[in-house]
């Protein structure tokens, strides 16, 4: 286990967690055998060990893959660490009242690196809906929020942050740099980018930038819905009320 744990006060179940969120810096999520394999337990302890973080909000299943992520405990702690907390703090109610307005899921984001990161969510209160996706990191490519934030740089530095190649996520993400160059131009130019099944099958989302003053994108804020809400027809309506609530926003920042 290396001399980091050579200290004759470890407890080793509290390392095992530890070691655990740590590896969630490097993995979108862990499936119990990952877990086990990592750390050299049996299944069974890995499941209870992940079940203790899971009851804290350190980390979450989802329910139909059995993998888990990042929770909405660790991601806090996270956000207080490298400064998302303001611009968290400041959306939050106003993105809560957009959902209650469209009565759609709204998620906060930012760009990291050549990600987006979900840093806030408020779910919609309609029957079927997209739950919100908080701590989840998805490659910038496949997002509304992404392209939006990628729109905000030149498009040299979006083909250094990809290295060779553009992340699938899935048969409709964008995965051309050609046709990433022209969708990132269109997003300038209308000031919002689309989603339709890019990240996920039958999820469609828009997004607009947060702006803080006369500086540059600080994150994004977009809606999801299930697809037959959301065409293209549907969009210039969810636009104006995301500028609306992006606006308020950057006045909370300023």
């Amino acid at each position: 286990m290396g001399a980091e744990t050579a200290n004759p006060y470890m407890i080793e179940s509290v390392d095992n967690a530890l070691r655990v969120l740590l590896a969630l810096r490097e993995r979108a999520s862990m499936r119990v055998t990952d877990v086990s394999d990592e750390l050299g337990v049996a299944r069974s302890t890995a499941h209870r060990l992940l079940a203790t973080l899971a009851g804290h909000g350190f980390v979450v299943q989802n329910p139909v893959t059995r993998e888990y992520r990042a929770g909405r405990v660790l991601v806090e702690i996270g956000l207080s660490a490298v400064g998302n907390l303001d611009v968290r703090r400041v959306a939050h109610p106003h993105i809560q009242a957009l959902s209650e307005r469209l009565h759609e899921t709204v998620n906060l984001l930012v760009l990291q690196g050549d990600r987006t990161r979900f840093i806030d969510g408020v779910e919609g209160d309609q029957p079927i809906r997209v739950g919100t996706r908080t701590g989840l990191v998805l490659p910038a490519n496949s997002t509304s929020a992404g392209k939006v934030l990628l729109a905000e740089l030149r498009f040299e530095e979006v083909r250094a942050l990809f290295s060779a190649r553009l992340p699938t996520v899935t048969g409709r993400t964008i995965v051309d740099f050609d046709h990433l160059e022209t969708e990132l131009a269109t997003a300038r130019e209308r000031g919002y980018a689309t989603n339709f099944s890019e990240s996920e099958p039958g999820l469609n989302a828009v997004a607009v930038p947060i702006r803080a003053g006369l500086g540059g994108a600080v994150g994004a804020i977009a809606v999801s819905t299930p697809a037959s809400r959301m065409t293209e027809q549907d969009v210039p309506r969810f636009v104006a009320a995301l500028t609306d609530t992006a606006v308020a926003v950057t006045e909370g920042l300023a």
